[in-house]
C-alpha cells in the first residue's frame, strides 16, 4: 500500500509540475503576445468607410460614390433572420462562447478529416471581427494566437449585438459589396427587411469564398453552398424543415440593382455635384464619409430639358447632312458578338446600335446590338429590323447610297411601327442648357452636352462662350436703372470707335442697315447693335462692367465698347442665374445644385437656403403670428427696373427677334432674348416665365461658324419653346408680377409716345417718369438723359461714368 501511495504521489507531483510548467509556458506565450496587441477599444468609435449617396429633389437615388460599397446598419435595424443565417453559417455557438469556440475547432477538424466538400471554418464571428478590423490575413500560428487573445478581450468589452453589428457591416460579400445592406441591394435590389430565407442564406454563404461563389460564374457551386446554409439554419432551429425545403426549391435568381444617372439623363448634373463635394470636403469624405446629399434636380424637368436640347441639336445636325457610319465590322457567322463589343452610348436611348445586314434602294435590313447578361456574356437572341426609305428621308439619299453590309449605325424605333427604324447619327454640334428656380437659384435641370457617355465636358459650367446679343438686356437694364425709360430714344446710326491702336471699329447691325432713332424697347426687341454701342458709350462702360459683375455674368469684364455686344466669354449657368435676377425682382441669388448635405449621423453640415425663418422653432401653437422668412439677400437692381426689362423681353417674343420661333403661340407669359455672335459661332436663347428660368447655348466644341443662315431664332429659340411647352403644360398662365410703384401707360410700340390706338402697348414707367409727348432723339453724340447713378454704384465705378471705352 505504501508503494502504491508513493507511486500515486509521484504521479500527482509530476502532473502538478507539468501543469505548472505548461501554465507558465502558456502564461509566457500569452504575456508575449499581449505586449503588442492592437488597441481593441478603437472599435467603440469605429467609423467604417460608407458610401456617399446623392438624391434628386424628389428623394429618388441619383448616384453613389465609394471606395467600398457599404451602407451601415445598427444592429437594431438588421432583421433577426439575417443574423440567424450568418450565425448558422459562420458561428453556431456565437451567443455562448467567450471569443473562441473549442467545440467549433474540433468540429471543423473532424469535418476536414472526413473529406467533406463543405469545409467549416474554426474562426468565430468575434475572431473574424478581430482579424478584419485589427489584424491582417496572414495564415500563421502567431496571427491565430493574437486573434484568439483579441477575441477574448473584445468579448469582455462589447455586447454580442455590438460584435454582430460590426461583423455584418464590415464583411466582404463579393461584387464590391461590403456589409449586408449593400449586398441585399446589389444582389437582389431589396432592403434587408425584404429578403427571403433563400436570399439571406445565399448572402450568409458568401463570407467563406465570395469570389468563388459568384452566381454568374459558378452558379451551381453558389446554389449548393446556399442550400447547405439553409440546412444549417433548420438544424439550429431558426427555420422549420418545411421552410427549409421550400427555400431549397427556389432558384438562385440574382437581380442586380442598376443605378445610373442615365436613367434620368442626369450624368452631367451628377458629375457636377461630385466635383463640388470633392472640392468642398475632399476625396475621403466623398467616397468614405457616408454623406447624404439632397440635390435640387427635378427628374421630370431634367428629362424635358434633355429632350428639348437633343431634339434641337439633332435638328441642326440633320439639316447639314449625313456624315457617315460609326464603323464597319466583319459580319462572320455571328454578327451579334462583334456588334456587342462596340461600346454604345448609354444615355441616348431609345437610340440603339445596329449593323447593316444588306441594303437596297428601298430599305436596309439591320441587326440590333444584343444585350449582355450580368456576367458579361452576349445573349443568344438576335433581333433584326429594317430602315425604310422613310427612315433615311432626312439625308436626301436612298439606303444603298448611305450604307453597306457590315456598317454600324445608330437607329431609333419608329413609333407605331413594328421593327422599323429611323437612321440616326451623333451630332457634331454640341450645346448645353440649364433650368433654374429664379427665386432660389436651385438648378432644376442641367444638360452639359449631347451625351455624357460621349464626353464628360460640361458645356453648361465649363465652356466659356460669347453670349452675343443675349448680354444686351444687361446693358439696357443698366440704363433703365440709372435714369432712362423704355421710351427713351437712342440713334440707330453708324458709329466709329477709336480702338487706341490707330484702328477704328465700326459695329454693324445684323441686317447691315441702320434705322434712325428708336426707343430702348425697340433696341432690345430687334437686337440693334449700333443702338447698343451708342447707349453703352453714353452711360459708360465702367457702369456696365459693375452691373455685369453684380449679376455674376463676368468677374472682370474689360471696359471696351465691344463688350456691350456680348464679346466677353461666360457660361450658360452664369447667364441663366443673371436672367433669374430679372425674373425675381432683382434679388441676388447663388446658383446651386445642392440643397442640403448631412453627415453619416444625420447632422446637417451644409444647406443652401440661408434665409432666416422667424418663429419656425416654436414648440407649440399659442395664437402667435405665422412664421416669417427673413430675406436678407442683396437687391442688385431696382425691382421696378427688373420689371421694365422683363416687359421689354416679353416684346422680344411678341414682336422682336424671337417672334417667328413659335414661343408666343404657347399662350404663356414668357420673356427672353436671342443671342447670335459674329460668324454665328455661338447661338443662345435665355428666358423665363414668372417661376422658371431656362437658357440654352449651341456651338461646336472647337468654335467655328454654324453657317451663314444660322440664327438663334432658328435653332436655340425653338429649344426654349419646346422646353417651356413641356415644363408649363399643366400650369396656369400667370402674368409677370408688377411691383408697387410701376405705372402702366399706353404708348405707341414704335415711337414710345402716348397712344391708345392700334399698335399701342402698355409700357412700364417708374414714379416721376412717363412717355414723351413727341418722338425725338439726341444728336447721337450726347445722351439727352441725365444719369441718376446710385451712390453705391458711383463708388464702385468711380466719379466718371461716361467716355469711350
Amino acid at each position: 500500500m505504501r508503494r502504491i501511495a508513493r507511486f500515486i504521489g509521484f504521479i500527482f507531483a509530476t502532473c502538478a509540475i507539468v501543469f505548472v510548467v505548461l501554465a507558465a509556458a502558456v502564461g509566457a506565450v500569452v504575456w508575449k503576445y499581449q505586449q503588442d496587441l492592437p488597441d481593441y477599444s478603437q472599435l467603440q468609435n469605429y467609423e467604417p468607410p460608407v458610401m456617399t449617396r446623392v438624391h434628386a429633389g424628389d428623394g429618388s437615388l441619383l448616384a453613389e460614390y465609394y471606395h467600398e460599397r457599404r451602407l451601415y446598419l445598427p444592429s437594431s435595424a438588421i432583421p433577426p433572420l439575417v443574423k440567424e443565417a450568418f450565425i448558422s453559417a459562420e458561428d453556431k455557438n456565437f451567443y455562448i462562447h467567450r471569443g473562441f469556440d473549442p467545440e467549433g475547432i474540433l468540429r471543423a477538424g473532424f469535418v476536414f478529416l472526413q473529406g467533406s466538400k463543405h469545409v467549416q471554418g474554426a474562426s468565430t464571428i468575434t475572431q473574424q471581427v478581430a482579424k478584419n478590423f485589427l489584424l491582417n490575413n496572414e495564415r500563421t500560428f502567431d496571427r491565430k494566437i493574437r486573434e484568439i487573445l483579441l477575441s477574448m478581450r473584445i468579448e469582455s468589452a462589447y455586447s454580442k449585438e455590438k460584435i454582430l453589428e460590426l461583423y455584418l457591416n464590415e464583411i466582404y460579400l463579393g461584387l464590391s459589396n461590403y456589409g449586408v445592406a449593400a449586398a441585399a441591394l446589389n444582389y437582389f435590389d431589396k432592403s434587408v427587411h425584404e429578403l427571403t430565407i433563400a436570399e439571406v442564406a445565399y448572402l450568409a454563404a458568401l463570407p467563406k469564398e465570395p469570389s468563388e461563389l459568384n452566381p454568374f460564374r459558378n452558379h451551381d457551386r453558389a446554389l449548393d453552398r446556399r442550400n447547405y446554409v439553409i440546412g444549417r439554419m433548420a438544424e439550429d432551429g431558426y427555420i422549420t424543415q418545411a421552410e427549409a425545403q421550400k427555400a431549397r426549391s427556389e432558384p438562385l435568381t440574382i437581380n442586380p440593382r442598376v443605378l445610373t444617372p442615365n436613367s434620368i439623363a442626369a450624368g452631367f448634373f451628377a458629375e457636377e455635384v461630385r466635383r463640388e463635394i470633392l472640392v468642398r470636403y475632399g476625396d475621403q469624405k466623398l467616397n468614405e464619409g457616408g454623406l447624404s446629399v439632397r440635390t435640387t434636380l427635378d427628374p421630370k424637368i431634367q428629362l424635358m430639358a434633355r429632350k428639348a436640347l437633343v431634339d434641337g441639336l439633332v435638328h441642326y445636325d440633320e439639316a447639314h447632312g449625313w456624315h457617315g457610319t460609326v464603323k464597319s465590322i466583319d459580319l462572320g457567322q455571328d454578327w451579334g458578338v462583334s456588334l456587342a463589343d462596340i461600346p454604345q452610348l448609354g444615355d441616348v436611348k431609345p437610340w440603339r446600335l445596329a449593323v447593316v445586314l444588306d441594303a437596297n434602294d428601298i430599305s436596309a435590313r439591320i441587326g440590333l446590338q444584343p444585350d449582355r447578361d450580368p456576367s458579361g456574356a452576349v445573349g443568344q437572341n438576335r433581333e433584326t429590323g429594317s430602315i425604310t426609305i422613310d427612315g433615311t428621308k432626312w439625308t436626301g439619299k436612298r439606303p444603298r447610297a448611305l450604307m453597306k453590309p457590315g456598317d454600324v449605325v445608330y437607329v431609333e424605333p419608329i413609333a407605331g411601327k413594328t421593327a422599323e427604324f429611323r437612321l440616326r447619327q451623333i451630332p457634331e454640334v454640341s450645346g448645353a442648357c440649364v433650368a433654374m428656380d429664379p427665386f432660389t437659384g436651385r438648378v432644376l435641370a442641367m444638360v452639359g452636352g449631347f451625351s455624357f457617355d460621349q464626353s464628360e465636358f460640361n458645356r453648361a459650367t465649363q465652356a466659356k462662350r460669347q453670349p452675343g446679343s443675349s448680354f444686351k438686356p444687361l446693358v439696357y437694364a443698366t440704363a433703365l436703372d440709372n435714369g432712362y425709360t423704355p421710351s427713351s430714344i437712342e440713334l440707330d446710326e453708324p458709329i466709329e470707335v477709336d480702338q487706341g491702336n490707330g484702328e477704328m471699329w465700326s459695329p454693324q447691325n445684323f441686317e447691315g442697315k441702320s434705322g434712325g432713332p428708336h426707343t430702348l424697347r425697340f433696341g432690345v426687341e430687334h437686337s440693334i447693335n449700333q443702338m447698343t454701342v451708342r447707349l453703352a458709350r453714353d452711360i459708360g462702360m465702367p457702369l456696365i462692367v459693375e452691373y455685369a459683375k453684380r449679376f455674376g455674368i463676368y468677374d472682370d469684364l474689360p471696359p471696351y465698347l465691344s463688350m456691350s455686344l456680348g464679346a466677353g466669354e461666360t457660361t450658360v449657368l452664369r447667364m441663366v442665374t443673371a436672367y433669374s435676377m430679372f425674373a425675381n425682382g432683382g434679388r441676388r441669388i447663388k446658383a446651386t445644385l445642392i440643397d442640403r448635405i448631412q453627415d453619416r449621423w444625420g447632422h446637417t453640415i451644409y444647406k443652401h437656403d440661408e434665409r432666416i425663418c422667424q418663429g419656425c422653432d416654436a414648440t407649440h401653437w399659442d395664437d402667435q403670428s405665422e412664421p416669417k422668412l427673413i430675406d436678407t439677400r442683396e437687391q442688385v437692381i431696382d425691382p421696378l427696373t427688373a420689371y421694365q426689362i422683363t416687359s421689354i423681353m416679353e416684346g422680344v417674343i411678341q414682336r422682336g427677334t424671337a417672334a417667328g420661333a413659335g414661343i408666343r403661340e404657347l399662350g404663356k407669359h414668357l420673356a427672353g432674348k436671342t443671342g447670335t455672335t459674329n460668324d454665328a459661332k455661338d447661338l443662345w436663347f435665355v428666358g423665363y416665365s414668372p417661376d422658371l428660368a431656362f437658357g440654352v447655348f449651341m456651338g461646336y466644341d472647337h468654335p467655328r461658324s454654324l453657317g451663314d443662315s444660322a440664327q438663334a431664332a432658328l435653332y436655340t429659340a425653338p429649344i426654349f419653346r419646346d422646353f417651356m411647352k413641356l415644363a408649363l403644360k399643366d400650369t396656369p398662365d400667370t402674368p409677370f408680377r408688377v411691383p408697387p410703384g410701376i405705372k402702366l401707360i399706353s404708348v405707341d410700340a414704335h415711337t414710345g409716345t402716348r397712344s391708345s390706338g392700334p399698335g399701342s402697348i402698355l409700357e412700364a414707367f417708374k414714379p416721376g417718369t412717363g412717355p414723351p409727348d413727341s418722338y425725338a432723339a439726341g444728336d447721337g453724340g450726347e445722351s439727352p438723359h441725365v444719369l441718376n447713378v446710385s451712390p453705391d454704384i458711383e463708388k464702385a465705378v468711380g466719379s466718371g461714368t461716361g467716355g469711350l471705352y
